[in-house]
């Protein structure tokens, strides 16, 4: 199971166990419903810099790529220029 999957569930769980204890907390409609809004808030935010962290992580992977197939890429041009 990749990382990815157990933190989507584990993300999904908190998210979960979080709206059902706000739902069954003993107070007003409203205020329920600002907590409910507030925490959604928190994950969205929380998710959005996930997915910021991943897409860093893969163009930094991408330029290591890049940058690996140019030298090689200028060693076969070089060493085919000397042929």
């Amino acid at each position: 199971m990749s990382s990815g999957k157990v933190l989507l569930g584990v993300l999904a769980g908190v998210a979960a166990g979080a709206l059902i204890g706000i739902l069954f907390a003993p107070e007003k409609g409203s205020v329920t419903r600002r907590r409910i809004v507030e925490k959604g808030e928190d994950y969205a935010d929380a998710l959005k810099e996930k997915i910021n962290d991943f897409v860093d992580h893969v163009s930094d992977k991408f330029d290591e790529v890049k940058e690996h197939v140019t030298k090689h890429a200028d060693k076969v041009k070089a060493n085919a220029e000397e042929a």
